[in-house]
Formats: structure tokens, sequence, C-alpha cells
């Protein structure tokens, strides 16, 4: 007969207070540095549970938080899920309007502000909005004055509670928590996950295929913690007993440079952006990276330059790729035993391509006909993904449930080649995908090449209204700092630059210099506002 208790988030606290109760939990925060260990953090997660239930959190019930990555905002991560309600981590970076969608979408009961972001949520507070949230609790010891009602301080909710608790015996299918995406397309979808799906995410992550996190290292998520759960690296750590390093509210180069210098950190995570300017800032600045072995980065294409820089650094940079819907990781561009003793050129190839699967998934790659692609690096289609930890629905959204999902495979709206060894590379995204002449144009593959020049930090390109071609690619540069070269002149060398990797129908017809891409809230180049300010042929006939 089957047995076995079913899987669920709560052992990896248990696992973590018991074998590792010294270990500890760091935090940069407005007030300075704080300190924990597990067994004191299992403590406070024990007295949140019960102050969960005194406030009437029931099964099922969505508590939301608006904070930073600290051990305040990790606290929350068990308790509420463990209790039986559901963890909804909301965005600050939203717009007023998708804030005030979400949190009525997702009917959440109470809410966890930071207090730097206090005043952005009373900002959006909306009484028919925020009609289901019965209170805020702000992080920390005060409430702010700004207007945030029936509000009081987290030390004070939490004051006085025991730190024992009867944690329940949950079901895998018990709804563990939600994220909501981007909402770069219209409003932001909802993704439910379930214990089964944390539990089953947590432990491909701890796979060598994965980020490969043990008891030894030193974890620090630089990526949002409101962020797809910190791409689950929270639950990972925990579960593998390793010591966590949270680096708080907006941190600079500076911030990051100094934590891994003082704390040790051996692995890391965040958006390419976060590593050029750590880049940038070793160029003028002695660091000592000796600890870091591993930067994952995700959310955005790795440029093959700072693959190599830190390549010169001692660091290994790994490509990862994955979407809200897949809890998030998905694959990693982890390099295959048969491929160890291949040449560097060959190794950085796959390193920069989105990788292999993560144990436990399947995926396949059709064209518009349905019919499979060959795994030849050349021809391509729309990635679709399935898998344990890998959604079958959004929440409340029928007709984006018939658009995104086959079956049990999501439509994830990549278009990627696979390679004869299984490594996928998103040649481009569905929605930016320009048509040319009737050939298709990966605008992420000029992108990437764009950005491998000294003198560019940052580089999108989109599709333009062309009335022989359909579509033009145009080219949006943003020049780094201290650059010699003028705009003839840079322009000049990127052409070069593409020519010689790409057919000269894919070139920019024309390349505008701007001071910044424009960003989505979850640090993305956001193409939708450049298409809705330059999208249009006049920008070709200038």
């Amino acid at each position: 007969m089957p047995g076995g208790t079913p899987q669920t988030l709560r052992p990896f606290l248990w696992r973590a207070a018991n074998l590792y109760p010294d270990t500890e939990i760091v935090s940069r925060t407005h007030e300075g540095m704080t300190r924990t260990t597990y067994a004191e953090y299992a403590d406070q997660v024990g007295r949140l549970a019960n102050a969960l239930d005194e406030a009437g959190i029931d099964d099922g019930d969505r508590v939301a938080t608006v904070c930073w990555n600290h051990d305040r905002h990790f606290e929350t991560y068990f308790a509420a899920p463990s209790t039986g309600a559901q963890l909804h981590t909301v965005n600050p970076l939203l717009p007023d309007e998708h804030l005030q969608y979400i949190v009525e979408d997702a009917q959440d009961r109470i809410i966890f502000v930071d207090p730097s972001l206090a005043e952005k949520v009373a900002g959006a507070y909306d009484e028919d909005a925020f009609e289901s949230v019965e209170q805020f609790v702000v992080i920390g010891s005060e409430v702010p004055d700004v207007g945030l009602p029936n509000a009081v301080a987290y030390d004070d909710f939490v004051g006085g509670q025991d730190t024992e608790y009867d944690w329940p015996q949950l079901s895998g299918e018990t709804p563990a928590g939600m994220c909501y995406t981007s909402g770069t397309t219209g409003k932001p979808k909802g993704v439910e996950y379930t214990q089964q799906m944390l539990w089953s995410h947590t432990m491909a992550e701890l796979t060598p295929m994965g980020m490969n996190i043990a008891d030894t290292d030193v974890v620090m998520p630089v990526v949002p913690m409101f962020h797809v759960n910190a791409w689950g690296m929270p639950y990972a750590t925990a579960a593998a007993g390793a010591k966590h390093v949270y680096p708080g509210p907006s941190p600079d180069p500076e911030d990051l440079a100094h934590l891994i210098e003082e704390e040790g950190v051996t692995i890391t995570a965040g958006v390419p952006t976060v590593w050029l300017g750590l880049l940038e800032y070793l160029e003028d600045n002695e660091v000592d990276l000796s600890t870091l072995d591993e930067i994952y980065i995700g959310g955005a294409a790795a440029p093959e330059s700072v693959i190599r820089a830190y390549d010169d650094l001692g660091v290994t940079v790994v490509h990862a790729w994955g979407m809200t819907e897949t809890s998030p990781i998905g694959s990693t561009a982890t390099l295959k035993g048969t491929l160890e003793d291949a040449d560097y050129e060959t190794q950085l190839d796959k390193r920069g391509k989105q990788g292999l699967v993560l144990p436990g998934l399947e995926f396949k790659v059709v064209r518009d006909d349905g019919e499979r692609i060959e795994w030849d690096g050349e021809d391509f289609g729309e990635l679709l993904i399935r898998g344990p930890w890998v959604t079958t629905e959004y929440h409340q959204r029928p007709a984006a449930n018939e658009q995104d999902f086959e079956d049990d495979w999501l439509r994830t709206g990549d278009i990627v080649t696979v390679d004869e060894d299984g490594y996928m590379d998103i040649v481009d995204r569905a929605d930016d995908v320009i048509k040319s002449g009737g050939e298709w144009i990966s605008t992420q593959e000029l992108e990437n090449t764009m950005m491998g020049h000294d003198a560019v930090s940052e580089a999108a390109v989109i599709g333009v209204p062309h009335e022989r071609y359909q579509e033009r690619p145009v080219g949006f540069v943003v020049r780094r700092e201290g650059t010699e070269l003028s705009d003839d002149d840079l322009e000049g060398e990127l052409s070069a630059l593409l020519d010689a990797e790409f057919p000269s129908f894919w070139k920019p017809e024309k390349y505008v210099f701007i001071d910044e891409v424009p960003k989505t809230a979850t640090g993305k180049f956001s193409k939708k506002d450049l298409r809705e300010e330059y999208a249009d042929e006049s920008l070709l006939s200038e």
C-alpha cells in the first residue's frame, strides 16, 4: 500500500531548526544589520502562526506581503502556508491600478507592509479594491502616519504569542502561495502554488542541475522576495540548512559587494542589470569575491560579456530560465558531464543558453502547425512545458486559460531552438519576434550581441511598421557612462558587429540613443513601452 506523509513545506522548517539551530539568517534593513538563527527563527514563525490564528485567518485565506528581502518577510514564507493559509507576495513597484486589481482579485485579508512602502500602499488604497483587507501589519515597532487604515506594528501583532504551534497536517494539494504575472500585455494574472508544487520545486532546486545548495553555502537572493518567492531560494536554502543573507531594500553595488565580503556569500542570484552594476563597481573598487562561487542570472538573457567577465574573476555565472507559471525555475545552463572537457568557447555557447530543463519537467517545441521541431539548434518554435511545479490554470481567468494551456501543457510564449545536447535557447518572445518580408528576426539575439560592445550598457530591439516589409527592426541603445565614441561611430561599430553574426536583413534599420530602456515592475526590458512610444512608420521616415 502506498504510504508516507504529503509533500508540504513545514518539514523543511523542522529540519533547519533541529539540525542547524545555530545557522544564521542575516538581513540588511533600514535600521542596520539583523542576525538570528534557525532556532530563533522557528520560534518567531510559531509566534506569527499563532497571531494569524488570533486574527481569524482560516484555511485558504490569503495573507499578502508588500515587503523587501529580510528576515521578517521570510517569517511569512513558512508561517502563512504552514497554517493552511495562502501567502500572496505583492510587487510594490507595480502601478497603483495594478496593485488595486491584484488585492481585489486575490481577496487578501491581511497585508504585511514594510515601513518604507507604507506610503506607496496608502496612496494606492481604495476602499472598494481593498474591501477584503481587514488589517495592515507594518514591519517593525511603529506605524508610520501615512493613512493606512486599521494598521498595527508587527512587534505588537506577534507580541505575547506562544512560540509553540500545533501545526496541521496539510494535503499536498493545499494552496500555499500566490504570485501575479507582471501584466505586460494586460491585467496581471494570478498563479496559485500548492504545497506539493513548492515542495517539488524546492527539491529540484537542491539538485546539482538546479542550484546545488548545500548546508555549507551562504545564499543571498538579490532577486526580490516578491518576485516568485525570490526564485524559490528562501525555501531551498532553509531545506539545505544553509545560511541566508538578505540584502534588504534597494541594494546598490556597494551594498552587495559589502555583503559578499562580510558574510562570505557563496551563491547569489538576480537579473543581469544587478551584475552589470557590480562589475562597474569592481572597476574602481577593491572587493574580495573569493567566497563567491556562483551567480544565477535570470529574468533576461545573460550577456556573454558578463559571463566572461565573471569567469575572469573566478565566479561562475549560471544562466537560468523560468516563469511565474513555473514556480519559477524551469531550466539552468549547467554543463553536462560530457561537456566538461569541451573547449572554453563551446562551453560558453552552452552556458549562454537557457539550458537544460530541471529533473521532473518535460518540454516540447512546436511550430504554428503543431509539428515538433528538430533538435538541431536552428529550427525554432514555441516552447511548451509541463511538470509537478508548472501551473495548469490561472486564478479566475477562463479566457487566458483557454489561450495559454493545452491539456496539461503550458504555452510559454517563448520562441526557442534546442541543440543536439538538449540545451534550450530562447530566440524571442512570441510577442517580440519581428516578421520582416516573411522572415523571422530574433530581437533577443540582436540585443545580446549589441550589449557585448564595451560602449553599450543596455540595448533593446523592437519591430516598427514598414510599408514594404511589414516590420523592420529598430535598435535602442543606452551608452555606457564614460564612453568617448560618438553616436555615429558607435552605430558604425554596432553595424559591423551584427554584420559578422547575422544576415544583412536582420540589421536594425535605425538606431535610437536613449538614456534608459524602460523596465517592467520586475526589472525586465519593457518593449511594450518602447512600442507605444516609437513603433509607428514615422520613425523610419525621420
